[in-house]
Order: structure tokens, then C-alpha cells, then sequence
């Protein structure tokens, strides 16, 4: 019986060391085999991610403002003031191209007490876009540049009208109808428009600064609601006397300085002035625009904004203290309000 039980064990033995080699054998070829695949696989590259050659800025504000008076010896009337921004911009930059894409667009309201209707106080549509491509020179890059100026709705110059009085002698105040037949169009959609398209030269020498003189640039103005177009010096008709033409070709010279300081991430300034010169004029007197921003961040949404816009026209009649109209045009805005900005990066 022993004999039996030992001769159990041994074969036993003998067939757990024959399945051990087996499984080594094939362990070994696995590990082989693997070895060869990989040496003959082909090499994989590596994901490179792609460069980005855009980056785009959003600010929007919504501003408001209130005074209120109450026995006031100095007089003034209580007022109220709602006005929206938005200010977007793209910037492309790759090897010798860069190009700036700007939209502004304003829009606001007043209501005072002393006049029972809502008195628009802002608005405005600017576009520019400005795209150079790099010279021989250092900082210096050819440049074409497109800009555009209208605004959203008409505008007036609201007089007082007169007033009546009952069969009483009590005198009776003007109604909202009185108001609004007693109110001057100013300005409207289209009326006017300016609309340039230059080329030129691109100076660059610092991040914050740059000049564009575009010595070849066509302009045209449009002036859409027949009653204004006098105001802004449209041309006569031709055999007229008291009409005048919708539009007007200009060929001049065109000169933008843009400026721009941001300190803190809390304070910051921009400011463009513009000027252009029209070849086609008997006198040649520059057209000016000087737009200016201040904005001072004083909590996470909210900052304090103010603006500036001066225009100088030769052709636009806005003095009637002298007889061809010239004057400057000058607008400000102090506003504290809610402010959100989005801004995206280049890797």
C-alpha cells in the first residue's frame, strides 16, 4: 500500500513540474512577442497643441444715476439717468500680421422733472479696424484701417414750449404733446454717418502707443434725413437752392493716435485722437475727434467711468453766434455703475 501512495505522489509531482515548464515556456514567448511588436511598431507624435492667434476683450457697463432736492435754495430739479455700454474688441497677431478689431456701442437715457418726456443723453456706434503687415523697419508695419461712425436713434434739442392760460388766467402746463412739437432734431440714424477707409504706415514703438498716418484715404459722409443735411455742410444740389445731397466723397489724409494705460488691473485710460484732412476742400481744415476713457474698478462689478468726446467739424454748423457755424462739440459722462469683463488669452 505504501508503495501505491508513493507512486501516486511521484507522478503527481512529475506532472505539476511538466505544467510548470509549460507555462513558463509560454510566458517566455508572450514576453517575446511583446518585445517584437514594439520595436516594430511605428512611432506615434506627440499632440502639440495648436498656437491661437486671436484674443478677444468684452466689457459691458450699466449705469445709473439720481438727484434728488428738496427746498433747494440754489434751484436744480430732480433727475434721473440709465445708460448701457458695451466695449468688444479681437486682436490677431501671428508671424508679420496684426490686426485690431474695436466696437463701441453707447446708449442712455435722461428724465428730469422740469420736462415730462425721456430725453436720450447718450448714443453712439464706433467700429474700427486697423491691420498691418511688418516692414524692414523695426516697430513699422503697412497698414490699412477702416472706421465707422453713426448712432442708434434720432436726437433733439428739447425747447420750451409756450405756454396758455384758461378762460381763468391760470396758466396751464404744457402737455407731453406740447414738448415733443416743440423739440429740434439734432442728429439721427445716418444723419450723420462717417464712414473711412485709409492706407498707410503702422508705428508701434510700445505696447501702449501707436500711430497710423494713412496719406491715402477715402471718406464718405451720408447724412439721411433731408432737414439736417444743411447743418452738417452737404453740398447743394445741382440747380438748387435750399436742397442738398444725402452723401459726400472725400479723398485727405488720415492721422489716428491711440493711447492706453491699465494700472492695477483697477485703473485704466484710453484715449484716440483722429484727424482728417480732405484734399478736396478749397481750405484744408482738419476734421478732429478726441474720444477719452477713464475707468477706475472699485469692487469686483462696480467702477467708476468717465468719458469725454470732443468733435471738430469745419462743415458742421453748431455756433449760431457766428455766421459759418463753426464750434467745437464737446460731451462728458461721469457714471459709477455695474461693470462685467471677459477677456480671453493666447496660450
Amino acid at each position: 500500500m505504501k508503495k501505491l501512495f508513493l507512486s501516486i505522489a511521484l507522478t503527481g509531482l512529475s506532472l505539476a513540474a511538466i505544467t510548470a515548464q509549460a507555462q513558463n515556456n509560454t510566458t517566455q514567448a508572450a514576453v517575446e512577442e511583446a518585445a517584437i511588436a514594439l520595436e516594430s511598431a511605428e512611432d506615434v507624435p506627440e499632440q502639440v497643441a495648436m498656437p491661437k492667434y486671436w484674443t478677444a476683450a468684452l466689457v459691458t457697463n450699466i449705469n445709473f444715476g439720481q438727484t434728488y432736492l428738496s427746498q433747494w435754495a440754489a434751484g436744480g430739479y430732480n433727475n434721473y439717468s440709465l445708460s448701457g455700454n458695451i466695449d468688444g474688441r479681437l486682436d490677431f497677431n501671428r508671424d508679420k500680421i496684426t490686426g485690431v478689431t474695436h466696437l463701441v456701442m453707447d446708449y442712455g437715457f435722461l428724465y428730469s422733472a422740469d420736462k415730462p418726456i425721456l430725453q436720450k443723453n447718450k448714443d453712439r456706434i464706433y467700429f474700427e479696424s486697423k491691420w498691418g503687415y511688418q516692414s524692414g523697419l523695426k516697430n513699422l508695419a503697412y497698414s490699412a484701417s477702416l472706421d465707422f461712425r453713426t448712432q442708434f436713434h434720432n436726437n433733439y434739442d428739447y425747447k420750451t414750449p409756450a405756454t396758455t392760460t384758461d378762460a381763468d388766467g391760470n396758466v396751464i402746463e404744457p402737455s407731453v404733446q406740447d414738448w415733443l412739437g416743440a423739440r429740434v432734431l439734432k442728429s439721427g440714424f445716418f444723419s450723420p454717418a462717417y464712414l473711412n477707409l485709409g492706407i498707410g504706415a503702422l508705428w508701434t514703438p510700445a505696447p501702449w502707443f501707436s500711430l497710423n498716418v494713412a496719406p491715402l484715404s477715402g471718406g464718405f459722409v451720408v447724412v439721411s434725413i433731408p432737414e439736417l443735411r444743411k447743418t452738417y455742410g452737404m453740398d447743394l444740389l445741382e440747380g438748387s437752392t435750399t436742397e442738398y445731397r444725402s452723401h459726400r466723397l472725400e479723398f485727405g489724409t488720415q492721422i489716428k493716435l491711440d493711447m492706453g494705460w491699465v494700472i492695477n488691473n483697477n485703473f485704466s485710460y484710453t484715449t484716440q485722437v483722429t484727424l482728417f484732412y480732405n484734399y478736396l476742400t478749397p481750405k484744408v481744415e482738419p476734421r478732429v475727434t478726441w474720444d477719452n476713457k477713464i475707468t477706475w474698478k472699485v469692487a469686483r462689478f462696480f467702477a467708476i467711468n468717465l468719458s469725454t468726446y470732443l468733435i471738430y467739424d469745419p462743415r458742421v454748423q453748431v455756433n449760431p453766434n457766428r455766421a459759418d457755424g463753426k464750434g467745437v462739440q464737446f460731451k462728458e459722462f461721469l457714471e459709477v455703475g455695474f461693470t462685467y469683463s471677459l477677456t480671453t488669452k493666447k496660450d
